[in-house]
């Protein structure tokens, strides 16, 4: 059986969702770097933020990498608002969500 054109479109525009980033760094945010934790043992801890996105799109579930992608990216952003330079993830991806901790390493 055939599915109906209208319905091939739209599960082809789902499926090319799944691969897209909706996150843009600012000029800020791409001054931040992602780091490990021995790498700012010298450094001021200024605070945490946790990012979500959306990690799935109706049935469609979102590249792991791009969803990681993008919480760093709002994790720079939001450091960069907070006058940090650095971040260190504090552990995996979990349900579209991720926690940084936020660090001031430069002068």
């Amino acid at each position: 059986m055939l599915m109906k054109p209208c319905l091939s479109v739209l599960c082809a525009g789902i499926l090319s969702l799944s691969g897209c980033t909706w996150v843009e760094p600012t000029k800020e945010g791409q001054e931040v770097l992602l780091v490990k934790s021995y790498n700012v043992e010298t450094c001021e801890h200024i605070g945490s933020t946790t990012s979500s996105v959306k990690h799935a799109i109706g049935p469609v579930t979102r590249s792991e990498e791009k969803v990681r992608e993008e919480l760093i990216t709002l994790a720079k952003n939001h450091a960069a608002e907070k006058g940090g330079d650095s971040i260190v993830a504090k552990g995996p991806v979990i349900n579209g969500s991720m926690s940084f901790d936020i660090f001031r390493c430069g002068e």
